[in-house]
């Protein structure tokens, strides 16, 4: 697989890291410019900042909130609230079958002894698993919604930027 293409290795630096490290330690200017975000080729719109968020809880949220032309997306900001609640209701879920299972298990000792012993075990098998594929569901769906959003914003962007050329 190591196949010797023009291109295929990375450019080497102009300096040794150790020049380069002693240099960025007596103060003088390193060889390399200086990152410029404005010419950052792998810029994926993600902010990296967190100027504007406060505003965006109180009234920006509401404002978003009531915006009937959907022009400001609010899933973004309550993914994880979405992904809280359901992991609470999936522990509810898990707790209710996997109590309600193993009684009805010991019940069914009473009667069938091979009916309680394969209701004990399976509920010790399927609720687990059931729980466990649910919050993988769970969290598939939130990100895809959330990775859906992110693209409409960014083709929203995209579009505004090729307008105003």
């Amino acid at each position: 697989m190591s196949q010797n293409t023009p291109g295929a290795v990375p450019p080497l630096p102009s300096q040794p890291a150790d020049e380069a490290a002693r240099a960025a330690d007596s103060g003088a200017p390193a060889s390399a410019p200086a990152y410029d975000p404005a010419r950052d080729p792998d810029d994926t719109g993600v902010p990296t900042s967190l100027h504007g968020e406060i505003d965006d809880v109180g009234r920006g949220f509401l404002r978003a909130l009531f915006d009937l032309s959907f022009r400001t997306f609010i899933t973004r900001r309550l993914a994880s609230v979405f992904y809280l609640v359901g992991l609470i209701a999936i522990a509810i879920g898990f707790i209710v079958y996997f109590v309600s299972g193993l009684v009805s298990g010991v019940n069914a000792l009473f009667f069938n002894v091979g009916a309680g012993i394969s209701l004990i075990i399976a509920t010790l098998i399927i609720v687990p698993i059931a729980a466990f594929l649910s919050i993988v569901i769970l969290r598939f769906l939130i990100e895809a919604v959330v990775a859906l959003i992110a693209i409409a914003e960014n083709t929203e962007r995209t579009a505004e930027n090729t307008r105003g050329r």
